[in-house]
Parts: C-alpha cells; sequence; structure tokens
C-alpha cells in the first residue's frame, strides 16, 4: 500500500493492477456532501451534424492532467486549474475509424530521457513528449509506429486500431488492438514495443499457428484468414512477479462460426504471460467457440484472496454475461469451483457450437441470466419493431409478451437460429469495458451492470440474380453488426435506410473504405463488393445497371435482427432494475449489497422508486470510503458510500459521463474527475472534461 500511484493517477485505472483504487481520503463520508466544481475545461472536437463521444479515463502526472477529446485530438492541462498547456492533432484523426479513446500510457526514465504519453489515433501508435506535446521523432517512423504492420497479412488490407491503453513493464510497452467484428476482420496479435525505439521484442499470436499451443482448436488454416481474437479491453500487470494478465475478445464473425470449429483458443480468454518475453503461463477459456459475442470486455482486476486462514494473490475477471472468475494468479487454479455446463447444438448449416460452457459456481451472477414471461415488465404494451426508421408509427406491432414468445429465451449459450433468440445480459453486457474496481485492503469487488435483453436473429444469405440481393446481403453481413438487423440504427448509431437522403454514392464508398467517427473502415472489401453496397445503400428499392465484378458470398447467415428489447415507450421489457451497482467479497464470493444505478426521470411508477439505467464507464473507489461513478443514462455523477451503498452526493453534468473518473491530489487538495462526452444511448455529445473538490 506504499506504492506512490495509490496517490497518483498516473496509470490507467489508477494502477497496473487496474484497481480503479486511491489511497486519497481527503474527501470522505463525512464531507462528499459539499462537493462542488473546481473547474471546468471545454476540450473542443465536437462537430455540428455528427455524434461523438469521449470516453477517456485521463492520466495525471506532475500536476499535469492529460485526456483526449471528441476529435481524438491529445491535450495537456493544468491538473489544479484546468488551463490548456498544449494540444496535439494527429494526422489520423479524420482516418481514424472507431474515433473514441479510453486512456493513455505514461512512461518515464526518471530524467534519461523525457516523459513520454503513449497515444493510438487510427492506426497510428504516437509516442509523445509530455512536456512540449510532440512527437518524438526517435520512436517508430517520425514518432508513431503502425499498428498494421507484423499482422502477416497485407496492412493496406487491415483496419485496426487501438482505444485501451495497454501495459508497461519496464521498457516495455505491451499492447492490445482493436479490430473489426465482421469477415475478413485483422488478426489480433499482441505484441510489445520497445518504449524507446518503437521496435517489436516480441508477439504472441492469439491465433495461434503451426507448432504453436492451440493450433489444434481451428481448422488447419485458419490463422491465414481468422479474425479477431484481440486484445482491446485493456490488461493487468504484476509488475513484481513480471506477469501480464490478457484477456481476448471472440474469433470473427461474431455470430457465426461454421468456418472455424473447434474450441478456438485463445479466443475469449483470459491470458498470463511473461511480460518480457511473451511466453504463455497458464491460461483460462471463458467461452469455447464463441458464437454469442461475449467478449471479455474489461482489464481483469489483481488483488490478495483470503480463503482458508491463507493469502493467495488472485486475478478476478468480470464477464458480459455477467460472472466474475476468479483464479490464483501465478498457477491459474480457479478460487471458486467452475462448473462445465452442456448446451443445445446449433441449428445453423455448417456450425458446430461447442458442447459444453464454464460457469463459476461463485460468485453468483450480478447480472440475471435468463428472462421469463414474468420478467417482462409491461407485457401488454406493443413491443418496438426494430426495421422501423425512428418517426415511424408502430401500428400492427405485436405486444411485447406476443413477441417474446414468438422467439427463444433459455439463458446462456443458446446457439443463435432463424427464429430469434434473447441475449440477457445484452451484448454489451453485463460488465462492459468500464470494468470493476477492487479495494486491495478487502478483496471487496465494485462492478456496475446492465440488465438489458437483446434479440439476436440470423437469416440464411442468398446469392441472388439481382443486383439488390447481392447488395443487400453484404450491407446485411457488415454493416448489420453496428446498424442493427435491418440496418435501423440503434442508441447512439445512425440508421442506413435512408442514408440516400444523407450521403452521395461517393461519400457512402468513402467511409465503407476509411471508416469515420466510430465506424471503422472496411479495407478488406474488394472494390465490387463496396460498389454492391453503396448501390443498395444509395438506392435501398431498386437494383442498379452497373457492375464492376461478379461477387460471391461465401458467408451462409448474416444478421437479420440485432436490437435492445424495448417497448413503444423506449423502456426495456424487463422488470427494473435496468442498471445495477455491486459490492462482492472476493474473500467469500459473497454480495455485501446490490443496489439500482441511475433512474429514468420519465418513468411514471410509484412501484419503481429508482429504475436503474443502462451504464457505460467505471466506479472509482478511495481510502476515504467513497465510490465515484458517472455511466448512466440520466447525465449525472454519483457518490456511495463504499460499505453500505448509500448514496450521498450527485451533480447533473453537462452531458453523459460515459467514462471511468479519476481522482488524484494537487498542492495538497484532492479532485475527483470525469469527460462528459456524451453520445451514447441516443444523448447529447459533449466536450468538458469536469473537475470537484471541497471548497
Amino acid at each position: 500500500m506504499d506504492k506512490e500511484y495509490f496517490t497518483t493517477w498516473q496509470h490507467y485505472l489508477g494502477d497496473p493492477e487496474r484497481s480503479h483504487f486511491s489511497t486519497l481520503d481527503q474527501i470522505d463520508t463525512t464531507n462528499v456532501s459539499q462537493l462542488s466544481l473546481a473547474w471546468s475545461y471545454k476540450s473542443g472536437g465536437l462537430e455540428e451534424g455528427r455524434t461523438t463521444q469521449i470516453q477517456t479515463s485521463p492520466l495525471i502526472a506532475d500536476n499535469v492532467l492529460y485526456g483526449v477529446n471528441a476529435a481524438l485530438e491529445l491535450f495537456a492541462i493544468n491538473a489544479a486549474t484546468g488551463e490548456e498547456l498544449w494540444k496535439f492533432n494527429p494526422a489520423t484523426k479524420d482516418n481514424s475509424g472507431l474515433g473514441i479513446n479510453r486512456g493513455l500510457s505514461f512512461w518515464s526514465s526518471n530524467g534519461t530521457h523525457p516523459g513520454r504519453i503513449f497515444f493510438s489515433s487510427g492506426p497510428k501508435l504516437y509516442a509523445i513528449d509530455a512536456k512540449r506535446g510532440e512527437p518524438i521523432v526517435s520512436f517508430g517512423n517520425n514518432g508513431s509506429i503502425d499498428l498494421r504492420d507484423g499482422l502477416g497479412r497485407d496492412p493496406s488490407k487491415l483496419s485496426v486500431v487501438s482505444n485501451t491503453p495497454g501495459a508497461i513493464f519496464n521498457n516495455l510497452l505491451i499492447q492490445g488492438t482493436r479490430v473489426g467484428e465482421g469477415p475478413g476482420s485483422s488478426p489480433g496479435h499482441i505484441r510489445a514495443y520497445n518504449v524507446l525505439t518503437g521496435e517489436t521484442a516480441w508477439t504472441f499470436h492469439t491465433i495461434p499457428q503451426p507448432s504453436e499451443f492451440g493450433y489444434k482448436t481451428w481448422p488447419a488454416e485458419a490463422y491465414k484468414s481468422v479474425g479477431g481474437v484481440n486484445s482491446w479491453a485493456g490488461m493487468a500487470l504484476d509488475e513484481d512477479r513480471g506477469i501480464v494478465y490478457i484477456p481476448t475478445g471472440s474469433a470473427a464473425f461474431d455470430w457465426y462460426g461454421g468456418d472455424r470449429e473447434g474450441a478456438n483458443l485463445f479466443a475469449n480468454t483470459l491470458l498470463a504471460l511473461n511480460a518480457g518475453t511473451g511466453e504463455l503461463i497458464w491460461h483460462f477459456q471463458m467461452v469455447h467457440h464463441d458464437i454469442w459475442d461475449r467478449d471479455l470486455p474489461a482489464p481483469p482486476n489483481l488483488l490478495d484472496i483470503k480463503q482458508n486462514g491463507k493469502t493467495m494473490p488472485a486475478v478476478a475477471q468480470v464477464t458480459k454475461s455477467g460472472h466474475v472468475f476468479v483464479f490464483d494468479r501465478v498457477t491459474g487454479e480457479a478460487l471458486f469451483p467452475i462448473e462445465e455446463k452442456e448446451y443445445p447444438a446449433s441449428t445453423l448449416k455448417g456450425e458446430k457450437a461447442f458442447k459444453t460452457q464454464p460457469l463459476p459456481i461463485k460468485p453468483k451472477p450480478f447480472a440475471r441470466q435468463i428472462l421469463t414471461e414474468s420478467d417482462l415488465y409491461a407485457p401488454n404494451q406493443k413491443a418496438f419493431v426494430d426495421d422501423l426508421v425512428k418517426g415511424n408509427k408502430n401500428d400492427g406491432a405485436p405486444t411485447v409478451l406476443e413477441k417474446f414468445k414468438s422467439i427463444t429465451s433459455l439463458g446462456q449459450f443458446i446457439p443463435m437460429d432463424t427464429t430469434g433468440v434473447i441475449l440477457f445480459p445484452g451484448a454489451d453486457g453485463g460488465a462492459e469495458w468500464g470494468g470493476a474496481a477492487l479495494d486491495p485492503r478487502s478483496g471487496i469487488m465494485y462492478v456496475n451492470s446492465n440488465e438489458m435483453a437483446w434479440i439476436i436473429k440470423m437469416k440464411a444469405v442468398e446469392q441472388g440474380d439481382g443486383k439488390a440481393d447481392v447488395g443487400q446481403s453484404l450491407a446485411q453481413i457488415h454493416c448489420a453488426r453496428c446498424h442493427g438487423g435491418n440496418l435501423q440504427g440503434l442508441a447512439g448509431i445512425p440508421e442506413l435506410q435512408n442514408a440516400k437522403l444523407r450521403f452521395t454514392p461517393d461519400s457512402i464508398r468513402h467511409i465503407i473504405q476509411k471508416g469515420k467517427g466510430a465506424m471503422p473502415g472496411l479495407p478488406n472489401l474488394s472494390d465490387g463488393e463496396i460498389s454492391e453496397i453503396v448501390q443498395f445503400l444509395a438506392g435501398m428499392e431498386q437494383a442498379k445497371d452497373h457492375r464492376v465484378e461478379k461477387v460471391e458470398i461465401d458467408v451462409p447467415y448474416s444478421v437479420a435482427s440485432f436490437a435492445r428489447f424495448k417497448d413503444e415507450r423506449g423502456y426495456p421489457v424487463v422488470k427494473p432494475p435496468w442498471g445495477t451497482l455491486n459490492a462482492i467479497d472476493l474473500n467469500t464470493g459473497e454480495y455485501l449489497w446490490k443496489i439500482p444505478l441511475g433512474h429514468e426521470e420519465s418513468l411514471d411508477d410509484p412501484n419503481v422508486p429508482v429504475s436503474g439505467l443502462e451504464n457505460y464507464g467505471g466506479p472509482v473507489i478511495t481510502a476515504g470510503g467513497i465510490l465515484f461513478i458517472a455511466a448512466t443514462k440520466d447525465e449525472k455523477i454519483r457518490a456511495f458510500n463504499m460499505k453500505t451503498g448509500k448514496q450521498l452526493w450527485e451533480d447533473q453534468l453537462p452531458a453523459g459521463g460515459y467514462a471511468t473518473p479519476a481522482t488524484y491530489r494537487v498542492e495538497g487538495k484532492q479532485y475527483v474527475v470525469i469527460s462528459c462526452g456524451g453520445g451514447k444511448m441516443g444523448t447529447a455529445s459533449g466536450d468538458e472534461y469536469r473537475a470537484y473538490a471541497l471548497e
């Protein structure tokens, strides 16, 4: 507990262990209600007519706060006043794809070299002088490296970004990436780079190659073509033991794995690697052959656990399905029992779902696991039909109960089909990228969760002789994952049914190729495939005559429905709470408390005093006994008593704080800062960073 970083915030989420914890205690349970705004900083980057976000949890080093704005510009400000010191505008920001950044890495050599900030924009990873805000030209190619290099495939056909920082061990930056989730996506190699030169020190193949462990869990040639299996969520580091713990995502594409029979190591796996060499020490796969998009969504937490009179070094990983897996972090032994349960086979042609999946017996899930008829909040309300464009009437729609009865709802790991399956918790989790906080003094985990049901439905892809059929099928394969099964748009993501009214064909082509904002480019598509999609989106109701080339579609299924299950009023069909905050003692696996997080002010129901809300971004905890969290759709930041879960303070933000806060001390005063970027769940975008302190 004497480590310096527990009183500063020089690491993503507070420390290498990703505890989200600070020993600062100036703000405590007796005075937190007196918090007031200390400063605010308008970081810029907003663009009229475009939804943007800021998901950055900032770093604070030497009394300087480093953050990122909505346009992916890196800035430095005085941490006590909010006064801007410098701003770095990367050349790649307009061609970034997935235009969000969740944090930064800071490295210093105690005077030999200037402190440097590692920051990603588009495919580039930059090393920026922390004092001057300029690229360090001795690193990589004049200050940056291209994350598309070294993946064993043509870089020009790859879409690779990194919007979560890695871990720094000695002079190595261990870095994961975010890649596409459709057919033809980039592979997810984990690389370690020399912090001074940018040279690659080691590479770990998450899709094993011949002679590597795990290779036989895939088809023989899979490593040449399958994508994903990437570390996009961040990682944790045991500095003393030199072990880095890395959670991975699913293989691409998300909902069908007929081309990748087998368990598919190291997808959906917690990896323990030698931080100096990249050598595998141990691993645990939490979803075999994932066809549910159950990426591991957040960095693990490192802690010490007391069981049977012994203290053991542990690592805890939260999941989208609402579970916590806990292991001895040296040996990989599970510290609570894990059961391999059997599940049904897939009905989709060519798909061989894995027969069993692992689930921990303890702790109990922090999110509900199955949606039943008795769980429906307003069963006689009309269901929102997901093929509607906003503003259209919902005449003739089934009721929530009728819709529910027409699809399958049997809990976790039920294979997708062409009728419709409830994914609960939904595609974003359960736990999401904000992750959990862990009190290193007590072993208590604090995790916020979503209680949102989604409907996933597949459909067979038809080649068709008509031009519109091919374009529509390709759009379903490559666009529906984000824009909805019928391209109707999802919360914060625009609909494409009327794209022709907003974009020219050339504009659509450019966005597909290069990406824009939160959308990644799809450089792996051929000119013919892009032309087919452009023609379809530019004229939804009619086929076009021009043909660049004959396009063959080799993916047998696409997403027909991909959306939150809501009623016509826009409320989730699940009985509240719709979002929760949970305290779990990881020594015993027992819950200390669970409360709703956030409230839907428009909900007029005397039986629901606090509804809970969908939430994105994690908590921060302190030695003062306070848990700080924003995250909720009602655009507030709140403080809770860590022992009881009682709310002690709140403030209305100028835009949603969909990020994890940070806390730090400057000249004896403790601050709590949150980025207010908005832009999720249909809320307005913003550009403000806000810091609170006692007067």
